[in-house]
């Protein structure tokens, strides 16, 4: 039996881990992470917003490619961090087993 492949979430981390190091002139995740979790959180913020500028214009070819760059600039954001895909796999794991209405009322108590 094989192994499974590796879940894309986990190689895009895997390639930002390895660029941690690089030239920020040479790097734009190098140069993301050498500004600190500020900047990458900006991004975030300013990737977010462009999905939802798309989804509202109706593009689903910029929904798409939106959504691709805020995938990336999360996965900056979790490095920034210190935060792991698996961290974030594993609370999604947590919430599967509840309902939405339980899970968000789990966050007031």
């Amino acid at each position: 039996m094989s192994e499974p492949p590796e879940h894309a979430m986990d190689k895009l981390f895997a390639t930002i881990e390895s660029r941690r190091r690089a030239d920020p002139k040479a790097s734009w995740t190098a140069k993301l992470l050498s500004k600190g979790v500020h900047k990458c959180a900006q991004k975030v913020g300013e990737e977010a917003t462009e999905v939802i500028v798309e989804a509202v214009r109706g593009s689903k070819e910029g929904v798409v490619k939106e959504s691709a760059d805020l995938l990336y600039h999360i996965s900056v954001l979790w490095a920034s961090t210190g935060v792991t895909p698996s961290e974030v796999y594993a609370e999604l794991a947590r919430r599967e087993a509840m309902s939405g209405i339980d899970e968000k009322a789990s966050r007031r108590a």
